[in-house]
């Protein structure tokens, strides 16, 4: 028998991730919830979803869907709603998948807040919380984490990560936050941020957005962050889309509980990128380094007995993406590339590769870690433990860079229990 897994959530990112938990051997049953009963319509009236979804099994509140009988809800919501919809779901018996951040609020203390709510919440009541965070799953990510494992990195040295996306960049981040107003959660996070926040004069920074930069690193090295120095950088435009935030950009460095140092940098008002992608890592190593999709390895002589006329050279090589990416269960694979290419004929999809999607790829491993590991009983890899990591670093980063530089110790909840 499958699992059965509710979709919460059926906007723009939402619907990019429906055909995957639909197409996912390990998944019978899903059922539909939106506040919007048009978007559920696209869904619940599209051939595609007729095998898995009954009439009955759509919801239009989250009240309703976690008195249903299902395994496990995927919240794909907006940013504010992520963390109490997910503890929610969670004290409802259901493990729950959500969209990323676990919370983004402008109060860096709410923020730890609901991450030690949440870790206390899976703890409790025996059920899973994963963080849909794109990163872990970027093929780069992947090459990484089987380097550290095979001990390749040596020891770590210092690491990189960032997420540089100017407002006014190709996903333009005006259009995103219009979008995000439109809708009946918007109209009433409008209504209530203000007097909240705004109002008594918290502001957030691009730092509470931090998993796509901080969660490279940290999932690489298996190291969390002790201390934080960090700065930022304020609108001087007057440009209104900043009018809520205390900085366009910010920069921290960390002291991980390894002895590596890390550079996290969030820039939202900054034109252009660094290096060859906007959203990546960098990780350096004794041993080895990996930093623009370029392996270096260096060879070390024999201590004891160096010849000095003799001495084994550095190797450096380039790694592409069919290296990097792991392999799915064939079976899985199929179904995947099934929900891909919806519009092609089976003869046709035989003569086609399976190219993962989403987010450099991370879209359908996402999917497939949570599906597994609910079926399995499992924790997943992006548990509550490991996601309230990536989360703490931005909030404390954000908090030093309000105290111009401080450094700030950086809460820990330990490991996820084994």
């Amino acid at each position: 028998m499958g699992i059965r897994i509710g979709l919460v959530g059926l906007g723009q990112f939402g619907a990019a991730f429906a055909p995957l938990f639909k197409a996912h051997p390990a998944v019978d049953r899903i059922a539909l919830c939106d506040l919007e009963a048009d978007r559920i319509r696209r869904f619940s009236e599209d051939p595609f979803y007729a095998d898995k979804l009954s009439p009955k099994d759509i919801y239009l509140s989250l009240d309703d869907i976690c008195r249903a009988d299902l395994d496990a809800l995927v919240v794909i919501t907006q940013p504010w709603l992520h963390a109490p919809q997910c503890i929610q779901a969670m004290e409802s018996g259901k493990h729950v998948y959500s969209a990323v951040p676990i919370s983004s609020v402008p109060d860096g203390d709410e923020i730890l807040d609901w991450c030690e709510k949440i870790i206390d919440t899976s703890r409790r009541t025996g059920r899973h919380y994963m963080l849909g965070e794109t990163t872990y799953y970027r093929p780069e990510a992947q090459f990484c984490r089987r380097m550290a494992a095979q001990g390749k990195f040596g020891d770590f040295v210092y690491a990189e990560g960032e997420y540089l996306h100017d407002v006014d960049s190709g996903c333009n981040l005006r259009q995103v936050s219009h979008q995000r107003s439109q809708g009946i959660a918007g109209q009433e996070w409008r209504r209530t941020a203000a007097a909240k926040y705004y109002d008594k004069g918290i502001r957030s920074g691009p730092m509470h957005y931090p998993t796509h930069s901080t969660s490279g690193p940290v999932c690489v090295m298996q190291a969390h962050a002790l201390e934080v120095t960090a700065y930022g950088w304020r609108n001087r435009s007057g440009d209104p889309y900043f009018a809520d935030s205390a900085f366009s950009n910010e920069f921290a460095l960390f002291r991980m509980s390894n002895g590596a140092t890390v550079r996290i940098a969030e820039t939202r008002e900054a034109a252009g990128i660094l290096g060859n992608d906007s959203e990546t890592f960098r990780v350096m190593g004794t041993l080895g380094s990996f930093s623009e999709n370029r392996w270096f390895e260096a060879t070390r002589p024999d201590f004891a007995h160096v010849d000095y006329q003799n001495l084994p050279k550095p190797s450096r090589r380039n790694v592409d993406q069919a290296e990097m990416f792991e392999r799915f269960p064939p079976e899985v694979e199929a179904a995947f590339k099934r929900a891909m290419h919806r519009n092609l004929s089976e003869a046709e999809l035989q003569t086609r590769d399976f190219q993962p999607s989403g987010h450099g790829g991370s879209h359908p491993y996402l999917v497939h870690e949570f599906c597994d590991a609910v079926a399995s009983g499992r924790a997943p890899a992006i548990n509550a433990w490991e996601a309230a990591r990536y989360m703490v670093m931005g909030v404390m980063a954000h908090k030093s860079a309000l105290r111009d530089g401080e450094t700030l110790a950086c809460p820990d909840w330990g490991d996820a229990p084994r």
